[in-house]
């Protein structure tokens, strides 16, 4: 595919700038196994298997997603448990338990987050070349800003909007509305990127936004899907490549 770089870009964080949260069932299993003396006689991969299984119900509700997103510590919380109603009394009783088992994914993917390969390198020849840069984000103003402070990405960029300070967030219109008001720039004239086939594909394309699904896990497309990305890519810096 040939492209010419647009005027602007606006950018997703979790999962498309840094490795954030994905591949859950490998968070959890590490997780499980770390308590396996405690959770005896479950297997931590069975016990892995049913948090990650509930965690996948849990989000997949739109409606709970926007209530808890900016929530996660307590999310977790309430997955673990209802991961355990009624199946494993050991565990099940034992609020100290759920909690700790909770609190260490959480800890644990704070320690894992990181960069994705050439990120920053990949976001400074943007704007070398002229591309006006907006990171676009959904969470609390607290911990995404964390983020932003922690891996340098503050100056990268031209705007940054994160939904606890605005406000509103993806995948309503006018989140990406402001943003593209706040570069002045038309959506003809940017691309969206992002890992989200709803907020970072489906819902900028019928604003008429060129958008790029980064599948940085290499899963590909659910075969169900619907949504028809304009671009996919699996490293940041194929936006570079022509």
């Amino acid at each position: 595919m040939s492209l010419s770089l647009p005027k602007g870009i606006l950018f997703d964080l979790d999962d498309t700038i840094l490795s954030a949260y994905g591949r859950p069932d490998v968070a959890w299993r590490k997780v499980t196994q770390e308590f396996a003396a405690r959770i005896a006689p479950i297997s931590p991969d069975d016990l892995a298997a049913r948090i990650a299984a509930e965690a996948r119900r849990f989000w997949d509700d739109a409606a709970r997603h926007k209530e808890w997103r900016a929530k996660l510590d307590d999310a977790r919380r309430e997955i673990v448990r209802r991961a355990l109603a009624g199946t494993m009394p050991n565990v099940e009783s034992s609020t100290e338990l759920r909690h700790a088992i909770a609190d260490r994914f959480s800890r644990l993917r704070d320690e894992e987050m990181a960069l994705f390969p050439g990120a920053w390198e990949t976001l400074d020849e943007l704007k070398l070349r002229g591309v006006r840069l907006a990171l676009i984000t959904n969470g609390t103003g607290e911990a995404q800003r964390a983020k932003i402070a922690r891996f340098t990405l503050e100056h990268r960029f031209h705007h940054i909007q994160i939904e606890g300070e605005h406000g509103f967030g993806k995948p309503e219109e006018r989140a990406y509305r402001h943003a593209l008001s706040a570069l002045v720039l038309e959506p003809s004239d940017v691309w969206m990127v992002g890992d989200n086939l709803e907020w970072e594909v489906a819902a900028p394309q019928r604003l008429g936004i060129f958008a790029i699904w980064h599948d940085a896990y290499g899963q590909g497309l659910p075969a169900d899907s619907a949504i028809r990305p304009d671009r996919i890519i699996t490293r940041l810096p194929e936006l570079l490549e022509p």
